[in-house]
């Protein structure tokens, strides 16, 4: 394999390629289980992880182990699988167990590599589920998350031991004005982010992180999307939302490096329970529902009011281009600004939140038509914060209380997740909330009891 290095310098990963698997597979190991299906896709060079020259100049994959965990300032891919999981069990041995099998196949598929042994046993379930054989990584992250629920219960069981480790800003989010949250698309104690150029390969790996769950957790909400809605990198050019707008201008980009580290990664210091955390980040996941038909029936004059900028360029209202920076001060006729007091770019700008910015990585989604035969569509917003408390919960309820687009919008789906660092080689998702576990311990005699026996790094 080579030995790309993404955006935080993670090195690659060696291993057996899925390319390279069915060319195994093809000179008669296991002829049996592939067929001829396997020969024919055999065919043809080697492309999988690590190889640079891919589109657009990106490296063909992103490497799992780093720094920080890929899939939060990684360019950000054109489909996305996002999972939440209730955990089955109330076993430490088991969770841990959990996050490091995830871990490994994790960073197996990243680089476009079959998950666990190559061939195993004939009469067992093959370890990979094998609808991505022959594809290559297709720039794949995965990004693992852990939920509010995993350290403490809504009844207050320590079910891990966990709690005192607990994150002082992993709360759940508050009920936002207007919010119309479905329970079943909503929270969990675990997050699977999985992001790839191609479809296929990012259901390929929940569903295998999924299948190695199996009798430890069960997936209790999944989203799939397409067509990204946010760009990360200033190599990417602006996408669309569902309304034919142009969303996340202002987004946060790897290359400002200063500013993501600011308002994107866990400090030292920032959370002293929790220093666990250095590094990582929190997600935010919103299921945001779009009202398409009555949006196709509202003019264009009103579309851009309500969103603030020009449908074409990307414009603020009060001139200039795309970038130009918004300027909400400009009046036109009769002594109103061009940029409307409830739109969704004043509302949602830097300059009226004391500052703060998001690194967004949402995705359109069109689930089939509701019951009135309206399209099921809509964003799911993903974006990673510092710090939830100050740096979303504030900007969302004024959103919800006071932007004119919330007629067309209904938030259906939430949660919160905090997203450990990376993995080093050899290294598991999640390793460092272990650590020292027996000199941290103490907390409830129901904890102490359930931590007897745990497994530390």
């Amino acid at each position: 394999m080579g030995a790309a290095r993404g955006p935080e310098g993670r090195p690659g990963t060696p291993g057996v390629s899925r390319r390279r698997f069915l060319g195994y597979v093809g000179g008669g190991a296991a002829a049996g289980i592939a067929g001829g299906y396997a020969v024919g896709r055999a065919v043809g060079s080697d492309g999988s992880g690590g190889g640079t020259g891919g589109a657009g100049g990106l490296p063909d994959s992103w490497p799992f182990h780093g720094t920080h965990q890929a899939g939060i300032v990684t360019p950000a891919q054109d489909r996305m699988h996002f999972a939440a999981f209730d955990l089955r069990t109330d076993s430490r041995e088991e969770l841990v167990g959990l996050l490091q099998e995830w871990s490994a196949a994790a960073a197996a598929m990243t680089q476009g590599q079959v998950v666990g042994e190559p061939v195993g046993a004939y009469d067992a379930p093959p370890d990979d589920t094998g609808e991505a054989l022959g594809l290559p990584p297709s720039r794949l992250t995965i990004t693992i998350g852990l939920g509010p629920s995993l350290f403490e219960t809504a009844d207050g069981v320590d079910r891990f031991g966990l709690a005192d480790r607990r994150p002082a800003a992993l709360e759940p989010l508050p009920h936002f004005p207007a919010d119309n949250l479905d329970p079943a698309r909503s929270d969990g104690d675990l997050c699977v982010q999985a992001c790839a150029d191609d479809p296929q390969v990012a259901v390929h790996a929940v569903r295998n992180l999924s299948r190695i769950a199996f009798g430890r957790a069960a997936v209790r909400w999944s989203q799939l999307g397409f067509g990204r809605t946010s760009s990360t990198s200033t190599s990417q050019a602006t996408p669309r939302n569902l309304f034919g707008f142009k969303d996340g201008t202002a987004n946060l980009k790897v290359e400002e490096e200063a500013a993501v580290a600011e308002h994107v990664w866990v400090g030292e210091g920032d959370d002293p329970a929790a220093g666990w955390m250095r590094g990582g980040s929190y997600l935010v996941a919103r299921r945001i529902s779009m009202h398409i038909e009555t949006w196709d029936r509202t003019s264009l004059r009103e579309q851009e009011a309500l969103i603030g900028r020009d449908r074409v360029e990307g414009a603020p209202l009060s001139g200039g281009e795309e970038f130009t920076e918004p300027d909400f001060a400009l009046a036109g006729r009769g002594g109103e600004p061009l940029i409307p007091v409830d739109s969704h770019v004043r509302l949602a700008h830097p300059s009226q939140n004391d500052g703060v910015r998001l690194l967004r990585r949402g995705y359109n989604f069109a689930d089939g038509t509701t019951a009135l035969g309206r399209l099921d569509a809509g964003l799911f917003f993903i974006a990673y914060v510092r710090d939830p408390r100050t740096g979303y919960v504030p900007m969302q309820t004024r959103l919800s209380r006071d932007d004119a687009l919330m007629e067309y919008l209904q938030h259906t789906g939430s949660g919160l997740f905090a997203v450990p660092p990376g993995a080093s080689e050899g290294g598991w998702v999640g390793e460092g909330l272990f650590a020292d576990q027996s000199v941290r311990r103490g907390g409830s005699g129901l904890s102490q009891r359930r931590s007897e026996g745990s497994l530390g790094p």
